[in-house]
């Protein structure tokens, strides 16, 4: 049997598959409310045979968008947006995830395909960044320090939008604590320079990740599925390392989360990275192997023998996907035919169902 296409049970949740959807943002949110191209994009998976698909990164506050552009879940408006997305994915056979996302001092920034670069200027509908310490992202505007209050609200909006999420209909929520943004930013001393209780050994550093953790779940309640995406490495010297990551993974999970979603980079412009297929599964299989919860890989896995072989190596327990569904938006069911797979398809695309 193939383990990719091997059922698997997180709490009250049984996924029909190991190949999952990751977040991936699209850039196309009017106020933070997602639009009709949110909802074929993410339905689409859905009939492609996904087991999980997880909306992309989410703000939990105004100020916590990367771009204008982007997805939140700081009011209703946006969360009945989200129902009938998350209704259609159901309709189709897949769990729905959302991944919830405060973007510090990489907010307010030009979507990828603006001619700009760079930091959006308040005139343009930017607004002043927030973050760990004082200190930039290299091209991008000086964010402000946020004080004890400000990292209250903080924890306050990610259980809010939690409590949306649900009331949207989603199985599972992730949390952001990766590529460079407000959580990852706090874990490394590249970017957090604090000398408070948030600041300086890991286990401050690693304060606030935590507090969300057990914001998230204390509002989720006990049978939601709760995922920690982190970046395991910032790929620069003195930053954030594996080691450190194998140590908050493990805290992750005391504190209530079920899954890490291991990834890496983004915290600075001078990260240096060796990219090839699959170039991040061995820092999963480091978290996997140093702690005590289950992860997922993610980066370059683009082949349905590529994922196969990650899963029966012991080095992930789940494989997320970014490119490959956006090329073929029905990933799962090529994967399970050239594995040889039986699973479920569409009754509308059987006839390509073993022939």
């Amino acid at each position: 049997m193939s383990l990719l296409f091997s059922p698997l049970s997180i709490r009250s949740v049984t996924f029909r598959n190991r190949l999952w959807v990751s977040p991936m943002c699209m850039y196309s949110a009017v106020d933070g409310v997602a639009q009709e191209w949110h909802h074929a994009h993410l339905a689409q998976f859905a009939s492609g045979g996904a087991g999980l698909i997880v909306a992309e990164a989410t703000s939990v506050v105004p100020e916590g968008r990367i771009s204008p552009r982007d997805v939140g879940l700081w009011n209703d408006e946006q969360r009945d947006a989200l129902t009938p997305i998350v209704q259609a994915i159901h309709d189709r056979g897949a769990h729905a995830g959302i991944q919830l996302a405060h973007a510090g001092r990489k907010a307010s920034t030009w979507w990828p395909w603006a001619p700009q670069r760079g930091s959006v200027p308040q005139e343009d509908g930017g607004w002043t960044t927030t973050a760990p310490s004082a200190v930039a992202f290299d091209g991008f505007a000086e964010p402000v320090a946020l004080d004890l209050a400000g990292i209250d609200r903080v924890v306050e909006g990610f259980a809010s939008a939690t409590r949306r999420a649900l009331d949207a209909g989603f199985d599972v929520i992730e949390i952001h604590g990766a590529h460079g943004y407000l959580l990852h930013q706090f874990l490394s001393p590249l970017s957090n320079l604090r000398d408070d209780e948030y600041g300086g050994s890991l286990e401050n550093r690693a304060r606030l990740l935590l507090r969300v953790v057990d914001a998230v779940r204390a509002t989720a309640g006990a049978e939601v599925p709760l995922l920690v995406r982190i970046s395991a490495t910032d790929h620069a010297d003195g930053g954030f390392t594996p080691e450190e990551a194998t140590i908050v993974g493990d805290w992750a999970a005391q504190h209530g989360a079920d899954l890490i979603d291991v990834s890496s980079g983004g915290l600075v412009a001078h990260q240096s990275i060796d990219v090839f297929p699959g170039y991040q599964v061995p820092l999963a299989e480091t978290v996997r192997q140093g702690g005590r919860i289950p992860v997922s890989a993610v980066g370059l896995i683009t082949a349905s023998a590529q994922a196969e072989q990650v899963l029966a190596d012991g080095a992930a327990d789940v494989i997320f996907a970014g490119r490959e569904w956006l090329r073929d938006p029905h990933f799962a069911l090529r994967a399970a035919h050239e594995l040889g797979a039986e699973i479920a398809w569409p009754p509308q695309y059987e006839r390509a169902h073993w022939r």
